[in-house]
């Protein structure tokens, strides 16, 4: 028995606990048990034949591909196109982002028969796979079908690849599956090698997150919030965070409002699920809060925004002085720092950044950036950022700077899934 037949198996006996804990997660947020059963590849509506499918987990994913899928439905608009995401946060923004023009099914399960029954359906030329989605059975129902695979601006943090490394054998094979391996960086195309991927289908074509493309009304929105909360005030950012955050987070917006008494957190949690908790943490700390889905006024007593509403954090950044971005004062590995960047906004990140290493390795060398070791050094940051409006200038037009540099990923990306389209 191979080790791939190994990992089916194992798969299969977790198959009840995994749908425990889908129905766990339905219990807190209800849109995990919508359609539920496309997971297990049984639709309502069975998916159409595509050109292309698309694997994105969830909204990070969702979003940096946007270029990318707006750019091949403006050269071709007939090409049909289906997009699977893991969360239901996933499918809302590509439902917000593309609506009808994309189809979309949660991603089936891997298991062979799942996969199989998946392929059956939807028929694809090419598959494409972003950042570090590695199934063995979807790629060995893809080879069977000849259906080239490309990993998609691949990342693998150090110690995502000593984890694949535990089961060498069967990281090796699966790699050796993809067509082509398009890196964000050298370390990370290094690290695939090392774990045994072909090396003369591994290039380095840059991270597609440097191309991303804000609207020509994201200012004008921002400035009408920015004179609805007080265009005077400091207002930083607090993005993406993670349960065990908040409560340091609350703790530096404590200490800002002994320096500048009117300083407004916007407060963005990660998961919608957790809205509600957040909110209650924050009355629980005495903080005057405002809830951006309840419309409340922001004025100058209100020390906390929560942004409990999906897609509109680039707003948010655009609006603000200065911006933390959370998963990296506790072990979840960061999130994209190149929003606020691309928007000139000073951008701090705590010491867990692994998912982003690269990037924040290069955009603090730059300046661009800063990285903290822990929340009290964010609130010192945050005090000499707030009352220092030349040296947010300074490193906010250094970031800007560093994303504009490194745009390219996208038209490299085309080209690669141009040839494999044409051979398809």
């Amino acid at each position: 028995m191979t080790m791939r037949h190994l990992y089916s198996c194992l798969l299969a006996l977790l198959l009840p606990l995994v749908l425990l804990r889908l129905l766990w997660r339905g219990y807190r947020q209800p849109a995990y048990l919508q359609r539920w059963p496309e997971r297990l590849g049984v639709w309502r509506v069975p998916p159409r034949p595509v050109d292309l499918w698309i694997h994105a987990v969830s909204v990070g994913e969702v979003q940096a591909m946007q270029p990318l899928i707006r750019e091949l439905l403006g050269r071709e608009p007939a090409l049909a196109l289906i997009v699977t995401t893991t969360t239901p946060t996933g499918a809302q923004r590509l439902q917000e982002l593309f609506g009808e023009r994309v189809q979309h099914a949660f991603t089936p399960y891997d298991l062979p028969w799942i996969m199989r029954r998946f392929l059956r359906w939807t028929r694809p030329r090419l598959v494409l796979v972003v950042e570090t989605e590695i199934w063995p059975n979807m790629l060995a129902a893809c080879a069977r079908r000849a259906i080239p695979v490309i990993l998609a601006n691949a990342r693998l943090s150090a110690r995502s690849a000593r984890g694949y490394a535990r089961v060498g054998g069967l990281t090796a094979r699966t790699l050796r599956r993809f067509t082509r391996i398009a890196a964000q960086s050298q370390p990370d195309a290094q690290r695939f090698i090392q774990l045994g991927a072909p090396a003369r289908r591994v290039q380095v074509t840059g991270s597609i997150k440097f191309d991303l493309r804000l609207p020509a009304s994201l200012r004008d929105r921002a400035e009408v919030v920015r004179w609805e909360w007080g265009v005077n005030r400091p207002v930083w950012v607090a993005a993406s965070t993670h349960d065990g955050e908040e409560e340091p987070i609350l703790a530096v917006q404590r200490r800002l409002r002994q320096r500048f008494a009117d300083v407004l957190l916007v407060l963005v949690p990660r998961h919608p699920e957790r809205f509600e908790r957040v909110a209650a943490l924050v009355r629980r700390e005495g903080l005057a809060l405002a809830r951006r889905s309840q419309g409340a006024a922001c004025d100058v007593a209100c020390s906390v925004y929560l942004v409990d509403t999906m897609g509109e954090l680039p707003m948010f950044l655009a609006a603000a002085d200065a911006a933390f971005i959370g998963g990296s004062l506790v072990p979840v590995g960061g999130h994209n720092l190149l929003e606020a960047a691309a928007l000139a906004v000073p951008v701090a990140i705590g010491p867990h950044c692994f998912n982003v290493a690269e990037i924040t390795r290069l955009l603090v060398a730059e300046e661009g950036a800063v990285q903290i070791k822990d929340a009290e050094a964010l609130g010192s940051l945050l005090e000499a950022w707030l009352g220092d409006a030349a040296e947010r200038a300074r490193i906010g037009e250094r970031g800007y700077a560093f994303v504009e540099r490194n745009r390219g990923a996208l038209q490299r990306l085309l080209v690669l899934l141009d040839q494999a389209l044409q051979r398809g």
